[in-house]
């Protein structure tokens, strides 16, 4: 006798009186001895972490995130925001996560963008076991070289847009 449960697991009886339980989904953390649960902040520490290995990445987060970041850093014993710049949202088998960068100057943003997807899907599927679904780029700035220890540049916009 087999039935099918709401939580996709399949339940068979055979005429010894055991009972097998086998799991449909894909997913490791829904299993016949319990269900684990991964919080938003860890998958944003990943993702951070993730992004920041790409190379091409200057800085993740925007401005405001930067600069409140660079403040938390110079206070003594205090450690990197890794999940800055990193918002995510958690479902039972799913995470969708998204991205605020500044790039170095220089590197092609579309390759850019394809390795940071590549290398954050990578990581949040290998050590949470949940699917990603989307993982959304906001390029804030360039990052000039200049040798000063200035991190910004110029973002002011004009007044009108030319172009939509």
């Amino acid at each position: 006798m087999s039935s099918t449960t709401d939580n996709k697991a399949t339940v068979t009886t055979s005429g010894e009186g055991k009972t097998d339980v086998t799991s449909k989904s894909d997913s490791v953390l829904l299993s016949p001895q319990g269900r684990t649960t991964i919080a938003d902040t860890v998958v944003s520490k990943i993702a951070g972490i993730a992004t920041r290995e790409v190379q091409g990445v200057h800085a993740v987060g925007g401005g405001a995130s930067r600069a409140i970041g660079a403040l938390r850093e110079r206070i003594p014993g205090a450690r990197v925001n890794q999940s800055q710049g990193v918002s995510v949202e958690v479902g039972e088998r799913q995470a969708a996560v998204d991205l605020d960068i500044v790039a170095d100057y220089g590197v092609s943003i579309g390759d850019l963008a394809a390795g940071i997807r590549r290398n954050v899907i990578n990581a949040v599927e290998r050590m949470t076991g949940l699917e990603v679904t989307e993982v959304n780029i906001v390029v804030h700035d360039i990052f000039l070289d200049d040798g000063s220890d200035d991190e910004e540049t110029s973002t002011t916009e004009p007044a009108t847009t030319r172009v939509q």
